[in-house]
């Protein structure tokens, strides 16, 4: 019997950076949502759909699940998650400037 070595992304500080991106924005939606409003006071629903996916694939990582099938896995990944957090962030941004 084999053990797998794990991957890079599995370890506790890159599970540290999802929870770190994935919690604040999930409080700010929760909190204060017209923070992401754009200057005229819109949402983009497409783009905070993706920055909630975001928040998902960031918390799923953060807290140690690994999704058993393979497609799970590809649609929670940690990479894509952190790229449309930081989608979020810059909106979040671009709605305060």
């Amino acid at each position: 019997m084999t053990i797998e070595p794990r991957s890079w992304l599995q370890r506790g500080p890159f599970r540290a950076v999802s929870l770190l991106l994935a919690a604040p924005l999930a409080l700010l939606l929760l909190i204060h949502p017209a923070a992401m409003l754009d200057d005229k006071a819109h949402y983009s629903h497409g783009l905070l759909s993706l920055v909630m996916w975001g928040i998902s694939c960031g918390f799923i990582h953060g807290v140690g699940f690994t999704p058993y099938s393979r497609l799970w896995r590809s649609v929670f990944h940690p990479l894509a998650g952190w790229l449309m957090m930081g989608l979020g962030y810059a909106i979040l941004w671009r709605a305060q400037h």
